[in-house]
């Protein structure tokens, strides 16, 4: 269930950039026991903070874990905001409303019943996304019914639904059956009897069907997904309502109970969790519930086991590496190209820029991993892992550096290899594209600047506050002694942003100026037009 919420290329720079332009909202997660964060109708909401380079943060407030735009889910509040009783009982009403008609219990019942039914009898309404019992007709008959719903397609259940492709809030891109199959095949060799799926319905079904239908095939599938249609196809130990940004499941304890069972069970061996998560969705939030589900595992560890990790194939655009590297060390990105069914872009075949961005993560030692040949990929004996054809191994580098499926150029100035359309600038001391602008200011840190980090793990987060408080009354046009890079970078943005403020208020005022000369003459050049016709 993942494909970008937004255009690839504004993606693309936030992986690369972590923000885009000169603020961004970031997370805030703290160390110290936090007080509960209030719920939307998605589960616990999550704490953001909108940073703006060179300055102060800003107040802090609550916002929907799982929806980025207001419009699929407009929870607001304020982190020192005081709520009504009133107000309160108002939103807990609200999350009651937006929750699925059915609950768990009584889909799994309707299930039931639903599969017992004569061929003939089993329909299903495609406007309400729904199976239908008998007694269910009547409220559906103006709709668009689907007739004798087979068992093989009740198996299939991603085929059956609507994709939501909503992308600012599901982006439920279903895995094309190449990349679906080439994942099942490489689970069973690798020796896997369990595969807790998030987010990953496609591959959830194709486990349960090869299990079905193949008797040495022993693999069991658990999926957690926050898409509720799913539970009217699965019975409750297959299937768990579940926000992947948030750790929340919505049928409570008995669900993460399930999971915990799952996870747990032969002493935590022959398990992995498969993910591919909305590519909008921010890291860090994702990287913490993932902790949090490789902490339920470790719980029916043996202590001598404690230094062993959870096998996981997180799947992600490539753009991303160094912020998932940056929570889990342990990972590598492997070359292959996963595709999606029903996304326009992300097909297997391409070539160039056009082939599909999305790779896999694992801790799993890529050595281990054997892409197919038949699709393009070759086995590199100096990095002993196998790679793209295009991606050829680089002497300087000692290693297969390519990232995008192209063949990337060694520049010896960077010390390292760049995308071929890249070229080296002597302004920047780095590569870049060539119509890149030299006096732009880097996306780097909010606080100091640098480019090789966040705000939120800057070292000098703790006294960014007083730092920006003094700047702000110090600075003068030339700066002052002893100056830092940090501040001189302020300086250099603050007098940017003035420039740039200057400039739209003159060009405003000029266009003003000449709109009203323009009138002035058209209305002296009718006046006189209509003093030649009077006379």
């Amino acid at each position: 269930m993942a494909a970008p919420r937004a255009r690839l290329g504004t993606v693309e720079a936030e992986g690369s950039s972590g923000r885009q332009g000169n603020s961004g909202v970031e997370v805030v997660v703290s160390s110290d026991p936090a007080p509960p964060a209030p719920l939307c109708p998605h589960g616990p909401t999550l704490l953001f903070v909108k940073a703006n380079q060179g300055k102060e943060e800003t107040r802090r407030f609550y916002a929907c874990s799982a929806c980025r735009d207001r419009k699929d889910c407009n929870f607001f509040q304020w982190e020192d905001e005081k709520l009504s009783g009133a107000r309160l009982a108002a939103r807990e009403a609200h999350n009651r409303r937006c929750q699925p008609p059915l609950s768990r219990s009584q889909c799994v019942e309707r299930y039931l019943k639903f599969i017992e039914l004569p061929l003939s009898q089993r329909k299903f309404c495609q406007r309400c996304q729904q199976l239908l019992l008998p007694d269910d007709e009547e409220k559906h008959h103006k709709h668009q019914i689907v007739g004798d719903i087979s068992i093989t397609q009740l198996k299939r259940p991603s085929q059956l639904l609507y994709p939501l492709e909503n992308k600012k809030t599901n982006a439920q891109y279903l895995f094309a059956d190449r990349s679906c199959l080439f994942l099942v095949d490489l689970l069973s060799t690798l020796g896997f009897r369990r595969v807790l799926c998030v987010g990953t319905p496609r591959l959830h079904e194709l486990i349960r069907l090869k299990a079905s239908g193949d008797k040495k095939s022993n693999v069991k599938s658990l999926l957690l997904d926050i898409d509720f249609r799913y539970s009217q196809f699965y019975m409750e130990d297959s299937f768990c309502h579940y926000n992947m940004f948030n750790h929340h499941f919505f049928d409570g304890k008995a669900a993460l109970e399930v999971c915990r069972t799952f996870l747990q069970k032969d002493k935590g061996e022959g398990v992995i969790m498969v993910t591919d998560p909305p590519f909008g969705g921010l890291v860090e939030p994702l990287a913490l519930t993932f902790k949090k589900l490789i902490a339920m595992w470790k719980e029916g560890q043996s202590q001598d086991n404690s230094h062993k990790e959870l096998p996981i194939f997180w799947i992600f655009p490539y753009f991303f590496e160094s912020r998932i590297c940056q929570f889990f060390p342990s990972f590598c990105m492997l070359d292959y190209q996963v595709d999606y069914d029903n996304h326009a872009l992300y097909k297997h075949g391409k070539t160039g820029r056009k082939q599909s961005p999305v790779r896999i993560f694992t801790n799993i030692p890529p050595n281990k991993i054997i892409l197919p040949i038949e699709e393009g990929y070759r086995f590199c004996p100096l990095c002993q892992r196998y790679v793209s054809l295009e991606n050829q191994h680089c002497e300087h580098c000692n290693s297969c550096t390519s990232k995008d499926g192209r063949k990337w150029n060694h520049c010896f100035l960077c010390k390292k290899c760049v995308k071929p359309s890249w070229i080296h600038c002597n302004i920047c001391n780095h590569c870049a594209l060539p119509d890149h602008s030299c006096n732009s200011p880097k996306h780097g840190c909010f606080i100091c600047g640098e480019l090789d980090h966040k705000r939120s793990t800057c070292p000098n987060i703790f006294t960014s506050k007083k730092v920006n408080k003094y700047c702000l009354h110090r600075w003068g046009e030339g700066g002052y002694e002893g100056e830092s890079k940090s501040l001189k970078f302020y300086r250099a943005v603050r007098k940017q942003k003035q420039r740039k403020s200057n400039k739209m208020k003159m060009e405003t005022t000029k266009g003003q100026s000449m709109n009203h000369t323009s009138v002035t003459r058209k209305k002296k050049r009718r006046e006189r037009a209509h003093q030649y016709l009077c006379s």
